[in-house]
């Protein structure tokens, strides 16, 4: 990593940055953190720490660019650094949207069923988290529900130090607590309070996180206008000055712990104040966000099919395939949010899910390009056909009509007879149950399943809710 290196534009970011954590620097509200912090020569002002230049350098220097994430099925396992991107479930929202705009509280039902079609869906190597928020289900029952269901890299919940040293416990029973630290497994979300905060509950989970070497996104939404700059050179310096002290304060915690740049930065609403999720401004930012981490030589994470739509509408089809495309052409490494979520992060939709699958596979096909050689440019096909011939019949189409065309399974082509709206929804409910009708539970030792539930019934939770998951 050189800060030589980089264009001017990040150059000049980056030196906001670091004007920013010398002079106002960043609260850390966690004693342990600040003794850390004390202990390895960073000026502290009681909750408040200093960074150099030189020190925050040095620090996030120790971060890997790259690593492995390893799932129960070895065949989804994942590199998280370099080009490679990786689309990874809706992560917070606590509603269910219905299809005629109403919303629902969500129930361990819907997050089971998230799963199975995140599990059946080839755009995903990951599965877990906080895909829904069930009101009466803490982080543990939904990693039991994703150990049960899915065989991908995990993504979980977040929480108190004694929540999140269970989840280890639990990845232990799975996988051998022991070699956590050689086999990353999962993953969660580190989120700082902008401006310039981090919270006692985002660094307890970090502490656990580091501990067993588990990579921890550490992430900054900051919203232009509201809780960071109007300008988006300002809030990226901002951003950028949140994300690389909570990365240099992991890597205090323990130094080469896999660690991801995190950016769902945007701007606000300016009318109404709320968040503006699925804006030009905000792709921009998680365009910025991918370059800053690869130019520090970081894993990094942005972007998603996200959207302030209020429900399965024409705004949400092109705020989502605005940011998907951002994302995937920034080579962002995690693109958390990837399908589903709509209205500002708020619910998630089983039908928009279906439809961002679709938008994700246009994405990567653009994104392919134009593969260009002697059997592509097909010259003798077409002085075979010559003047006013066509193809359909050629040998050449037949060769090729599968691989180079995209192939919707929703979207409308041709002609079409009945109500488009209805075709469509058709098309995507029969896509959902094709699926779902489809998907088998991966396999799991019943003796890992029971061990599992003891554990869990020892924590308190209830045997007979345990067993309605399987």
């Amino acid at each position: 990593m050189s800060v030589a290196t980089m264009t001017e534009d990040l150059k000049q970011i980056h030196l906001a940055t670091v004007k920013i954590l010398e002079k106002t620097g960043m609260k850390f509200l966690h004693p342990d953190v600040i003794e850390l912090l004390q202990k390895n020569g960073i000026k502290v002002d009681g909750q408040t720490a200093y960074f150099t230049e030189e020190q925050l350098l040095e620090w996030i220097g120790k971060a890997p660019s790259s690593f492995a994430m390893y799932a129960r099925n070895s065949k989804y396992d994942i590199t998280v650094g370099g080009d490679n991107v990786e689309c990874f479930p809706a992560y917070g929202p606590p509603l269910v949207l219905e299809l005629d705009g109403s919303k629902r509280p969500a129930q361990m039902e819907d997050y089971v069923r998230f799963l199975k079609l995140y599990q059946q869906c080839d755009h995903f190597n990951a599965n877990g988290g906080m895909i829904v928020q069930p009101a009466d289900q803490g982080i543990g029952a939904l990693l039991y529900a994703t150990l049960l269901h899915s065989d991908k890299c995990i993504v979980t919940g977040s929480g108190k130090a004694d929540e999140v040293e269970a989840l280890m416990d639990m990845l232990g029973i799975v996988f051998g607590k022991a070699d956590l630290v050689n086999k990353p497994r999962a993953t969660t979300i580190v989120n700082t309070n902008t401006p310039l905060q981090l919270d006692r509950t985002m660094l307890e989970t970090l502490l656990v996180f580091t501990k067993y070497s588990q990579p921890a996104v550490i992430a900054a939404c900051a919203m232009a206008g509201t809780t960071a700059p109007i300008t988006l050179a300002g809030t990226m310096a901002l951003h950028n000055a949140e994300v690389l002290a909570g990365i240099a304060v992991a890597q205090m915690m323990n130094p080469g712990t896999p660690v991801v740049y995190g950016t769902q930065t945007t701007t606000s609403d300016m009318k109404s104040g709320s968040i503006a999720s699925g804006s030009p401004e905000g792709a921009l930012c998680y365009q910025y966000g991918a370059r800053l981490a690869k130019a520090y030589g970081l894993p990094c994470r942005g972007g998603g099919a996200v959207t302030d739509a209020k429900s399965l509408s024409i705004q949400a089809g092109y705020e989502s395939m605005l940011t998907l495309l951002a994302a995937h052409g920034a080579k962002t490494n995690i693109i958390i949010h990837a399908a589903g979520i709509v209205d500002s992060y708020s619910c998630i939709s089983y039908e928009k899910l279906i439809a961002d699958f679709e938008i994700i596979g246009m994405v990567r096909r653009f994104l392919k390009g134009i593969e260009v050689n002697e059997e592509t440019l097909a010259i003798d096909v077409i002085n075979n056909v010559g003047i006013a011939g066509h193809f359909l019949t050629q040998t050449h189409t037949m060769r090729h009509c599968r691989k180079e065309s995209f192939l919707p399974e929703i979207s409308l082509k041709g002609a079409v007879t009945g109500d488009p709206n209805q075709e469509i929804l058709q098309n995507i409910n029969k896509k959902m149950d094709k699926m779902l009708a489809a998907y088998a539970r991966p396999e799991l030792p019943e003796a890992t399943v029971r061990e599992l539930k003891k554990y869990l019934a020892d924590k308190g939770l209830n045997q007979a809710e345990l067993d309605k998951l399987g």
